[in-house]
């Protein structure tokens, strides 16, 4: 099936360009530990909604079918689609009164995160979010080491507007140690992000 951006793009060949082909990061990336970082949010989000912790959900993509074939009578195989609009960020959802907003993202690398991972319409998402008082960030993993960090948008903001100005295009490693937080698996919940979000709110009162 071939789906596109509202730019007429292929969202595949836009996937292959940055060297993002889902399937193929299904098959090697997390063959061996099962669970994508997408898969590991949504159970915890699962978790935090059964306790009445919190309601963070993934926001859905609205897709526009504009070709499909029917094999059987009785099935139906899209060929064709088209994303009706830009995605903003991955999450979103209320804690405590608070209004979070979120993506999450992964790489390879091993000591640094490239910023191509994000879009200019992310960034002026969070950009957005922040001037309504949200609690905004990203959870980035580093799937070759496994290790996880959550890191404000203010920071993330930073970095992405460095990077149009002939800074660096990616986010060392050292330096997520230094400003972001590092986030440990667990078991209930897989990823318990919310005690960070609480120190930010904290750090905010």
């Amino acid at each position: 099936m071939v789906i596109r951006y509202p730019n007429g793009m292929s969202y595949f060949h836009d996937a292959e360009k940055n060297g993002k082909k889902q399937m193929r990061k299904k098959e090697t990336s997390f063959s061996k530990r099962g669970m994508t970082l997408e898969e590991e949010l949504n159970e915890s989000n699962a978790y935090y909604l059964a306790f009445k912790k919190a309601v963070i959900h993934k926001k859905p993509t609205p897709v526009q079918i504009v070709k499909v074939d029917y094999p059987k009578r009785s099935a139906a195989v899209i060929k064709e689609a088209y994303f009706r609009q830009a995605s903003t960020t991955d999450y979103n959802g209320v804690y405590n009164g608070f209004y979070l907003d979120f993506e999450a993202k992964e790489t390879k690398n091993k000591l640094s995160f490239p910023l191509k991972n994000f879009h200019q319409h992310q960034i002026t998402h969070m950009q957005d979010c922040l001037k309504q008082s949200a609690i905004c960030f990203v959870i980035l993993r580093f799937s070759t080491t496994n290790r996880l960090f959550l890191l404000e948008a203010s920071y993330l903001i930073e970095y992405w507007e460095k990077q149009e100005n002939n800074g660096r295009k990616s986010i060392l490693l050292k330096d997520l140690e230094k400003n972001g937080y590092e986030l440990y698996y667990g078991l209930s919940p897989r990823i318990p992000y919310l005690s960070v979000v609480d120190q930010l709110i904290a750090n905010n009162a």
